[in-house]
């Protein structure tokens, strides 16, 4: 109701968490919509009500895990971009600065050029998760050798540079083993496809880890941003927080990277739309970073197989295409 004594007619206003909590109903209303187009969308015929034995098991035993696995996949990278943005305090910097892509991508090369088996069909995400979790341990003890006190400027430039050295290894694999890794190119750009119930159980894990780790310390990465000595001056050790803010982010990636291949962009995009549009509160930006993250890798999936359906296309190159001027636009409005 209007007060008639101060003469504003306006009606009355929401409170700051009342606004919130309707940002969050919207939010997850979309990301319900997002879900169920993922599953009712595409080339095949799904449908629990369409009669067709063969429809429902496509439905269930393809749709319905592959549309989960790329939010589960979406929301894990959304909410690694957040910490590793807040934490090394860079609006450009993501998960794949510290390397996790170049060292699963070499555990899958490795995998594909000696043809080793060692978890059955799931020896390449198993591969590409050990490469891309040591890579990050590799990484941080160097940059703790060389400067103790783990400074962003140091994390950035050691995971700069052995991503470059990495690369090199890559380029020299695929020119001595270019038959055997025909398929690196692909798996390294993500997919989803034929991803079933048994990839969603081996994410689930280390999404609910990686989350809870990271939401632990949701109040010391506010203090984090803020700089070091703040953060001294309020008791928090910058630099044993950021190491296990590393490891959780890292489960995330790792496991992110490990199961769908390296999609880029994700992690780049939805903490700067969580951001914008709850604040700067990771209690908030967290959950928030994932579910808008869950819907932009749904999203990307959907239009990945339907742009040229019956054909598919990479998931990692729609984010690109979608990511890239989004980069170049962070970029030059910093500049």
């Amino acid at each position: 109701m209007s007060d008639p004594a101060s003469g504003d007619s306006r009606g009355p206003r929401l409170s700051g968490g009342e606004k919130t909590a309707g940002k969050f109903a919207v939010l997850i209303f979309c990301s319900v919509l997002v879900l169920l187009g993922g599953v009712f969308l595409g080339r095949s015929p799904a449908g629990f009500f369409s009669g067709n034995p063969q429809a429902f098991s496509i439905l269930f035993s393809l749709r319905i895990p592959r549309v989960l696995l790329a939010f589960m996949t979406g929301g894990a990278l959304a909410v690694s971009g957040a910490v590793f943005q807040a934490v090394l305090k860079n609006q450009l910097a993501s998960p794949y600065i510290l390397g996790i892509s170049s060292g699963a991508s070499l555990g899958a090369a490795l995998v594909m050029a000696l043809g080793l088996s060692f978890a059955g069909g799931l020896t390449l995400p198993a591969a590409g998760f050990a490469f891309g979790l040591g890579t990050v341990f590799l990484v941080v003890a160097l940059s703790s050798r060389l400067d103790r006190s783990l400074s962003n400027n140091t994390v950035i430039l050691f995971g700069m540079v052995f991503s470059l050295f990495v690369n090199a290894v890559l380029t020299t694999m695929l020119s001595l083993f270019r038959e055997e890794l025909r398929n690196l190119l692909v798996w390294q750009l993500g997919s989803f496809s034929l991803k079933g119930w048994a990839y969603v159980r081996l994410m689930l894990p280390f999404l609910v880890a990686g989350l809870a780790g990271v939401y632990r310390y949701a109040k010391e990465i506010d203090i984090l941003s803020f700089g070091e000595e703040e953060a001294r001056s309020m008791g928090v050790s910058a630099r044993g927080v950021r190491k296990r803010l590393f490891l959780f982010s890292s489960l995330l990636t790792g496991a992110a990277v490990a199961l769908t291949g390296a999609i880029g962009f994700v992690d780049l995009i939805a903490p700067h739309a969580a951001r914008k549009i709850i604040g700067a509160k990771h209690r908030l930006v967290i959950p928030f970073s994932f579910f808008s993250g869950g819907c932009l890798m749904a999203a990307a999936d959907i239009a990945a197989r339907t742009i040229i359906s019956p054909s598919e296309l990479p998931v990692g190159a729609v984010t690109a295409l979608i990511g890239a001027p989004f980069f170049a636009w962070i970029y030059f409005r910093r500049s």
